[in-house]
């Protein structure tokens, strides 16, 4: 036997396994589930119902502090010390700086000396007066030398009270070289370092005080919408529609507000009045000067449906909503959106109510598909 009829040979039982190997029948795939497919995809939906609610607009604001303190050297003198932490938060009357006192200090003495130098005129003064008066009535002196007895006394009484009163300024001028808060809040960077001359000419800036809890936000509105609000806003609960704000990143602030006032007339330029609301600011998160967007009730809107604004599909063709109909379908429904309810959007066209609307869980929905509806309240 050749070499090649050795190799044929050889590889015979190899084929042979292979093709028992082919024939064998395979496992079956494991199934996913009854019938060979996956479970239908759950989501959220909620039962919609007409009823009455709040209708809201929208207006840019900005925030502001409720009060705002310039702090100033009244005082001329070296800025010794920085007492306070910057970006900390002080109280009504706590010491912030303090300004090379000495010199003021002397002005206290000095003042305190001309104070008893006038003193003893006065009392000079009294006492030649008291003279005069026994001497008068025996013509023991003129009556212009009595007379000048009396201006004098009169003058020194003036100098007296004028030596008090700079005594009371020096004293006042050396208390404003401990430089306090004149109000409670948040404190700045301060505007000058130890060592610096103040309140040469000036008063110079020290530092700024802002007390922004709570804080105020400032916006306008259109004179009919203002209208609106006069009208309606004693039919709007406060804890039904309080007013609220939406933050620069999108985010909803989530402590409201209440509306303080307006202004007293329309802007004649803009057509819009002016208003203002107050909001807690215990956490700090909200900071004077940030812009933001503020959602104020203007009207009751009666027997209307509202989704959340996350159920709302936009798209070229529209506005629509995804629905779980009784067979667990899912189908698009066209809608028109009629204004917004707090963080929610008003329906005013394309529900009728009782329709279960998908809210959550619409990106594993399409339309023709089976959903198992979950009621967004109750879900996990």
């Amino acid at each position: 036997m050749n070499r090649a009829s050795q190799s044929i040979l050889a590889i015979l039982p190899i084929l042979a396994l292979v093709s028992l190997s082919a024939c064998k029948p395979q496992p079956a795939a494991s199934q996913g589930g009854p019938g060979g497919g996956m479970p239908p995809p759950e989501v959220e939906v909620i039962e919609v119902a007409p009823r009455d609610v709040p209708r809201t607009l929208e207006a840019p604001g900005r925030l502001q502090a409720v009060r705002t303190a310039e702090v100033r050297a009244r005082v001329e003198g070296i800025l010794e010390r920085r007492v306070y932490t910057e970006g900390g938060e002080v109280k009504a009357g706590e010491v912030l700086f303090r300004i090379d006192s000495r010199s003021l200090a002397a002005n206290v003495e000095a003042a305190k000396a001309t104070l008893a130098r006038a003193e003893a005129q006065k009392l000079i003064a009294g006492q030649n007066l008291e003279r005069m008066q026994a001497l008068v009535a025996s013509n023991a002196v003129s009556k212009q030398e009595f007379d000048q007895a009396m201006a004098e006394k009169a003058q020194s009484n003036a100098d007296v009270a004028a030596a008090k009163a700079a005594l009371s300024k020096a004293e006042i001028d050396l208390g404003y070289a401990t430089v306090t808060a004149p109000i409670s809040g948040r404190i700045g960077r301060a505007l000058v370092t130890e060592g610096a001359l103040v309140g040469k000419g000036e008063a110079t800036a020290l530092a700024n005080i802002e007390q922004y809890d709570p804080i105020w936000v400032n916006f306008s509105q259109s004179s009919a919408d203002f209208l609106n609000l006069r009208e309606q806003r004693g039919k709007i609960k406060a804890s039904q529609a309080p007013v609220r704000l939406v933050l620069e990143n999108g985010r909803d602030y989530p402590h409201p507000g209440k509306l303080l006032f307006n202004d007293l007339a329309v802007d004649p330029a803009t057509g819009s009045v002016g208003l203002r609301a107050e909001f807690p600011n215990r956490d700090r998160d909200l900071l004077p000067g940030q812009f933001v967007t503020v959602r104020l009730p203007v009207a009751v809107a009666e027997n209307v449906i509202v989704v959340p604004q996350r159920a709302l599909q936009v798209s070229t063709q529209g506005q629509s909503l995804l629905l779980v109909g009784a067979d667990g379908a899912v189908r698009a429904q066209p809608v028109r959106t009629g204004g917004l309810s707090g963080t929610d959007w008003i329906i005013a066209e394309g529900l009728q109510g009782g329709e279960k609307v998908i809210v959550n869980g619409a990106q594993k929905a399409r339309p023709g598909m089976q959903v198992t509806a979950v009621t967004a309240a109750a879900a996990k």
